[in-house]
């Protein structure tokens, strides 16, 4: 006789003939509870002759143990066993690792004795936590062979409890208990079997699986009642065919195995108290196995390209962290009670409970977390200033160093992707190891709406609020006057730092939630917003950004080779200039020098050092205690060799006979009293020097972007061109216009404007859905 197993749509295999990649593959896995997990895998040789009562043992991995496994249930035709599996090992930890496509190092089986299964009359089966599982396909076929059959399903508590609506459709009657009645009645399973004993009820056998502890109980109550009760003992086992001996137990003063005697045995000849003493012996090694190493006494360090390979390149330089760092890294949190981390996020991502799914291994479900909130995390985990925001609110910043909030949320995001670390677009090979491609799902889109809305500019605010639009069931166009979507992301931040292929990542998932992009459209120069409007959209937000450079207005900025940082890295960044297959010129320096002391000016150094520039010369009026940028730029461009010059100012571009920058005459500072933000203020002295360059680029702010605006003037604006909107909506003083980003509040952060665009969406669906 032919045994054919249809694995899948694709392929049927005869079940003996099946080939080796595809036996043992994970088809679905499912969260049960935090502890228990459900795999359904595919062995058609197994799922072909199993019986209700056997077992299997299966292995995650080549280094892992063999774990004994009650198959739950089996499926013959598609060829797949059901297993449920409580995490309480290492071994069970290598298993819990295992995701949808993943494959078991071995899985053997059937293992052991069907269960014995005729017409008894009534049977009482009871399933005590992890036992649910198995008594499922006992109650099945005795269910089958005619018998009147009674589940009794008992837990600590109602997370502990599953398929109690699969038993309701199958059983004559089915009984819940949980130990804190957070679930059926309050109490235990013997409870709810000697009630139905005491009723009345005429029980011809019972059939107990779950903690030994619980099946001893319930041994003691039938004995005194003298009711035939069958138990299924997973023993200690190595083999698991007869061959090593592991599994024996006391039975009726007799040495039996579990393995080919049993599982299933008479529960009042059980010698319990020996099998407990057997179930002891690997406690101490089990107990040290399944301790987490302990978490690190400081903060991670991340990974980095070293500097003198770096600035030969604009691959990414900080790599991300490995599965291990990041897994230590996360145990530094201590969990709060009351975490002030997440007061510190405008987008109030679930900082503890995606770092607690790090901690417990599970980086699909930290980016889940993370995703509810946050629609760009692969970007918020590079360029957000997480050191003036989430992690300053951490609590053991107080005596020591915080949690890596933003590198976690980085890796978390990244794992999602399928890649340890995402590189650029000129790869480079790591040390992460390789790892199955996961994705988590796309969040959950709502019924869509007859709502058209329009998002004019595809930068962080733009994107953030079209995500959740969208999401929301409203129908989002986004207007970006560029070729390409980001904004900023695209044209102002670094491959090194931010790698591109991320940035369209992010927006093809907006696009998979349904959002169109309209490039190369600039709003306010074709259209603008009252066509906008014309044209059947009901609402428009605008984000266009602080995109128009600032300048010094000090003599010789016009010469040949002064750059506003804003020119320099869109031709670097967006137009790829650095990049040999691209036509786009730069100007390639060999003594820069970048005035300011933002992340922008950062990136310009670096970016320059990448051009081939000797010496590039950051010059800045005040201090280095006083820059805005990041720490971690700071550092990194002291690494690859920028020369910060403190205390100074140009007061002019000195040029050469035809025009070109020659050098810069600055003036020496002095800091006087704090200003307004608290920063001392730079006052000029009477002492002046001159930097020799070949090269000067301005980085001291941008202003808000005026395409839109300059031709609409019923939209208000602040004196400096901002547009005025309402902090907490973003509402404009035009109904239905919605601004949020550096449009309104100047030039910011990423994660401040995406918060905005976050805000402003939200306050768009409600006033679209009143």
């Amino acid at each position: 006789m032919s045994h054919v197993c249809h694995g899948n749509a694709a392929n049927t295999y005869e079940i003996l003939n099946t080939p080796d990649a595809e036996l043992n593959r994970v088809r679905r896995k499912e969260n049960l509870s935090d502890t228990v997990r459900l795999y359904e895998v595919y062995v058609p040789a197994i799922a072909a002759w199993c019986a209700a009562g056997q077992f299997i043992v299966a292995r995650g991995d080549e280094t892992g143990e063999r774990i004994p496994l009650t198959i739950a249930d089996f499926d013959r035709a598609a060829g797949t066993i059901t297993l449920v599996m409580q995490i309480v090992g290492r071994g069970s930890q290598k298993l819990d690792a295992l995701k949808t496509g993943d494959r078991f190092a071995s899985v053997v089986g059937p293992l052991g004795a069907p269960s014995e299964i005729e017409n008894f009359g009534t049977v009482a089966i009871i399933g005590g936590g992890l036992g649910i599982a198995p008594i499922y396909p006992i109650a099945r076929a005795l269910k089958e062979a005619g018998n009147k059959v009674i589940a009794i399903l008992g837990a600590r508590n109602a997370s502990l409890i599953f398929w109690d609506a699969r038993f309701r459709q199958l059983a004559d009657q089915t009984l819940v208990v949980t130990d804190d009645g957070s679930a059926g009645e309050k109490g235990f399973v013997t409870t709810a079997l000697e009630k139905l004993i005491l009723a009345g009820e005429r029980v011809d056998r019972v059939i107990a699986i779950g903690p030994p502890i619980m099946m001893k109980v319930v041994c003691d109550l039938t004995r005194k009642y003298s009711l035939p009760t069958v138990v299924s003992l997973n023993a200690l086992m190595v083999d698991g065919t007869g061959m090593c001996g592991c599994c024996r137990v006391e039975v009726g003063g007799a040495t039996k195995f579990t393995c080919v005697d049993g599982p299933d045995f008479d529960g009042l000849q059980v010698n319990w108290d020996s099998l407990f003493r057997r179930l002891k012996t690997y406690q101490p090694q089990e107990r040290a196995a399944f301790a987490p190493p302990p978490a690190p006494a400081g903060r991670t360090p991340m990974p980095e390209l070293p500097p003198l390979e770096r600035i030969k390149s604009f691959a990414e330089v900080a790599l991300g962290y490995t599965p291990a760092m990041a897994a230590g890294e996360a145990r530094r949190c201590i969990q709060c009670k009351k975490p002030q981390c997440v007061t510190g996020c405008p987008v109030k991502v679930d900082i503890p409970a995606f770092i607690r799914e790090i901690q417990n291994g599970d980086f699909a479900a930290a980016a889940t977390v993370i995703k509810r909130t946050n629609n760009l995390p692969a970007i918020c985990g590079r360029v957000c200033p997480q050191e003036s925001q989430c992690e300053k609110c951490c609590v053991l910043g107080k005596k020591g160093e915080p949690v890596a909030i933003g590198r976690l949320e980085r890796f978390a995001a990244d794992y999602d992707s399928g890649q340890s670390a995402v590189g650029s677009e000129q790869t480079r090979a790591t040390d992460h190891g390789e790892r199955p491609t996961v994705h988590c799902p796309l969040p959950t889109v709502h019924c869509p709406l007859p709502t058209r809305i329009a998002v004019v500019g595809a930068g962080p605010a733009g994107l953030s609020c079209a995500a959740d639009l969208a999401k929301a069931g409203h129908r989002v166009t986004v207007f970006e006057a560029l070729h390409a979507p980001g904004g900023v992301l695209a044209y102002g931040i670094p491959e090194f730092r931010l790698p591109k292929a991320i940035v369209r990542r992010e927006c093809d998932n907006l696009k998979k939630l349904g959002v169109v992009f309209r490039l190369d459209f600039p709003v306010g120069l074709s259209a603008g917003v009252p066509d906008l409007f014309a044209a059947g959209y009901d609402a428009v937000f605008i984000g266009t950004g602080a995109g128009l450079p600032a300048f010094m207005n000090i003599p010789g900025e016009n010469l040949n080779g002064v750059y506003s940082a804003n020119e320099f890295l869109t031709r670097v960044n967006l137009m790829k200039a650095y990049r040999d297959d691209y036509d786009t010129p730069v100007l390639r320096g060999k003594n820069v020098a970048v005035i300011g002391g933002g992340n922008v000016a950062m990136d310009a150094a670096r970016s320059a050092l990448r051009l081939g520039a000797e010496t590039v010369h950051l010059v800045y009026r005040r201090t280095r205690t006083e820059m805005p940028a990041r720490a971690e730029e700071v550092h990194h461009a002291l690494d690859e060799g920028v020369q910060i010059r403190e205390l100074a100012n140009p007061v002019e571009v000195l040029g050469d006979e035809n025009g070109w920058v020659r050098g810069a005459k600055c003036q020496v500072m002095r800091l006087g009293e704090p200003d307004a933000k608290g920063r001392r203020r730079p006052e000029p002295t009477d002492e002046f020097f001159t930097l020799p360059l070949d090269q000067f680029i301005v980085a001291i702010g941008q202003g808000p972007n005026p395409v839109l605006t300059r031709n609409w003037s019923a939209l208000r604006l602040t004196p400096r061109g901002n547009i005025v909107a309402d902090e907490a909506t973003g509402a404009t003083n035009i109904p239905r216009v919605f601004a949020g980003g550096d449009i309104v509040t100047g030039a910011a952060t990423v994660i401040l404007a995406m918060g905005a665009g976050k805000a402003a969406a939200a306050a768009i669906h409600a006033e679209l859905t009143k």
